[in-house]
């Protein structure tokens, strides 16, 4: 811990004292296990992560484990810990982070692994897993990025694919046994290699081919398992939703999602074949109408938030939806809350009345691309007609604010498909003005956001090239020089960011000189735009021999040996890559409820 006077000075000290209401304090007894859950990001966002609220609960119900909890710290609080030799803690207890038994990383987006090594450094504890012998923690990581995780490879001990709810009791029952045997971090890591979701890469060696090999060159040769390490890791996968924690953490300052979340989905039936997270959570799964219920009350309960909110990928393909809706409205008067929902389909016209109970005014939804052909290249399977009739229902409902989220750089892209952007918009806005008069009380208002397209691992896009920075920069100011209605407001994102995003997503595991490089440079916070610095990156990449067009810009051949080919992740890459030639096509493949594609080989 630093100092009081020090704390005081800081911004917001909320963010580091701890002692929330629902944080879980236990006693050090001989054999406990003690596990930081580090968030690569500041509290706000730590804290407004289901994710970690459902693993916090979940490990600290072990009587055996105590879960504690560590956010990168402002650049405040990392000079204070500078200046005062002072090294990062979890908030819980106040204990340096090195007299941990694990650290746990989740990996939420690429552009915070730089943070990741920030929060190593500042807690005194060597960057390499090679250097980590004797008494350092055991440093693993999980989440969304795990996917893919060689960028890291070189610092992590131990990766966690899959649900946390599946593996990680396993993994602490053998830790137990190991803590009080003795032996060294090795002879655990070679303890739990049989384990689903667990990859440990000095377990792995891997071979390149020679850069100026014709069409092989700089790509993996081989990637081999030693000492008894399985040739492909197998997810971690709950087939049921069981888990749920009965209290949530309440933050002591404002979160930048302050309110109750409960998951009532995960994974999705669409396919849509840019989106990560619909593959490799694959199959849906759902908790039931009565434990959403539940489990929302509880948390009401438990946390006195004046606000719910609903958890997953495509909220209005819940079988149950128009009963949970139903189900809300009752507990939201009686608790005398507010409720509000991710995205929606505009072609779910069958709830938009109920979708208008929930919200006052303002609808979120995501078309993704302007065209037909480019909504049937991502297979949206989501006509110019039915988002046209959505977005007039959900006006005719009283709705009169409407947020269009698309993507620009797709693979298949041309001009004219970039442009439908704003046609279609303008035609939205149109739809509005087919309302009778008196129906229009207040002008419609309707905001248009673009961003770059990013190819990610176990994705039909995952041998699609990236747009590069330049030309997608170009393609944005002729969007926007064609947005000229009134009613439209327009923004895009930062492609030099996307770039590194999409460097660092399918790259192997030599790009960690170069986050280690641009960690030096003072790359931290680079998933937030005033914190990003495109130039150091070009150096870090230079300084370790990257370059970013081989991992970003070039289509890869289906034949190429993938970074994360070694992860069996649920679907088949044959089946990943019959959806990439059907997106050539722009032909479309059915949802899960109206045909299953057998996209898992009959597993699943």
């Amino acid at each position: 811990m630093i100092s009081d006077t020090a704390l005081l000075k800081l911004a917001k000290p909320g963010r580091y004292t701890g002692g929330e209401a629902n944080s879980v304090k236990k006693d050090l007894v001989d054999g406990l296990v003690r596990f930081a859950f580090c968030f690569p990001d500041s509290y706000e966002i730590g804290m407004s992560h289901l994710g970690m609220q459902i693993l916090y609960g979940f490990l600290n119900r072990r009587e055996d484990t105590w879960c504690e909890r560590a956010f990168m710290p402002m650049a405040d609080m990392a000079d204070a810990l500078r200046e005062e030799e002072a090294r990062l803690f979890a908030i819980e207890s106040g204990d340096e982070l090195g007299k941990f038994d694990m650290l746990g990383f989740t990996l939420q987006y690429e552009l915070s692994y730089t943070n990741v090594i920030a929060m190593l450094d500042l807690a005194g504890i060597p960057f390499y897993s090679r250097d980590r012998a004797g008494d350092y923690p055991l440093v693993c990581a999980g989440g969304p990025c795990a996917a893919n995780p060689e960028p890291l490879a070189e610092f992590i001990d131990f990766f966690y694919i899959g649900d946390g709810e599946a593996s990680l009791d396993e993994i602490l029952n053998r830790y137990g046994v190991h803590k009080k045997s003795g032996g060294s971090k090795a002879d655990f890591l070679g303890m739990i290699l049989d384990i689903p979701g667990v990859y440990v890469p000095a377990f792995y060696d891997v071979e390149y081919h020679p850069p100026l090999l014709p069409s092989l060159g700089g790509t993996i040769a081989s990637f081999m398992p030693k000492g008894g390490a399985p040739a492909k890791v197998e997810r971690a996968f709950v087939p049921e939703l069981d888990f749920f924690p009965e209290t949530f953490v309440t933050p002591l300052i404002e979160a930048v999602h302050d309110r109750a979340v409960v998951e009532i989905a995960r994974g999705c039936m669409r396919g849509c074949r840019f989106c990560q997270a619909g593959f490799v959570y694959r199959p849906m799964r759902e908790r039931s109408k009565d434990s959403v219920l539940a489990h929302g009350e509880m948390i009401l309960d438990s946390t006195g938030q004046d606000e719910i909110s609903l958890l997953a990928l495509s909220a209005c393909d819940y079988s149950e939806f128009e009963a949970l809706v139903e189900g809300l409205i009752e507990l939201c008067e009686q608790k005398k809350v507010r409720v509000s929902l991710p995205s929606t389909r505009l072609d779910a016209l069958h709830v938009i009345d109920k979708v208008k109970t929930l919200r006052k005014s303002s609808l979120t939804v995501a078309p993704e691309a302007g065209s037909q052909r480019m909504r049937d290249v991502l297979n949206k399977n989501l006509s110019e007609q039915e988002i046209l009739e959505g977005c007039y229902k959900a006006f005719l409902s009283g709705f009169d604010k409407i947020k269009l989220y698309f993507m620009a750089g797709l693979p298949f892209e041309k001009d004219e498909d970039l442009l439908a952007i704003g046609s279609l918009s303008q035609k939205i806005v149109d739809e509005y003005y087919r309302l009778p008069y008196e129906s229009r009380k207040r002008p419609v208002s309707v905001s248009v956001s673009t961003s770059c397209f990013v190819p990610k691992p176990f994705t039909p896009f995952q041998w699609a090239a990236q747009e590069k920075p330049d030309s997608w920069n170009a393609k944005q100011q002729e969007l926007k020089s064609g947005i000229r209605g009134k009613r439209i407001t327009y923004r895009y994102h930062d492609a030099y960011a996307a770039q590194i995003e999409g460097v660092l997503a399918r790259g192997d595991r030599r790009l960690g000189k170069a986050i280690v490089n641009a960690y030096k440079l003072g790359a931290t916070f680079d998933g937030w735009s005033e914190h990003f610095n495109y130039n150091r990156w070009v150096q870090a990449f230079g300084e370790a021999g990257i370059d970013a067009d081989f991992y970003a810009h070039r289509v890869r051949p289906t034949d190429e040996v993938l970074p994360w080919d070694f992860i069996r992740m649920g679907v088949t890459k044959s089946f990943l890559m019959s959806e990439w030639t059907k997106a050539g096509q722009a032909l479309t493949t059915p949802n899960c409820r109206q045909l299953c594609s057998d996209c898992m080989g009959g597993v699943g």
